[in-house]
């Protein structure tokens, strides 16, 4: 037996286990994977290079001298 199919055999056995609420969320897990595999994500790109002049947070960076961004956010969201 080859290391990918001692891996399927543990996952089939693994799989018995499951209840059929648990095995839906397997499946639809599954067809993630797949789907990634078949469309990759763009940023998960290894070659793309980060551009300040095409990317609006990359030119905001740097731009707040001090204090943070959520600093009151409660009270202005919701009045505390």
């Amino acid at each position: 037996m080859t290391a990918e199919q001692t891996l399927k055999h543990k996952l089939l056995l693994e799989i018995e286990k499951l209840s059929e609420y648990r095995l839906q969320e397997v499946l639809d897990f599954a067809r993630f994977l797949r789907s990634r595999d078949r469309f990759p994500v763009e940023y998960e790109r290894q070659d793309k290079k980060l551009d300040s002049d095409q990317d609006p947070i990359l030119q905001f960076i740097g731009r707040v001298s001090h204090g943070t961004l959520a600093q009151g956010i409660d009270e202005e969201l919701y009045g505390a």
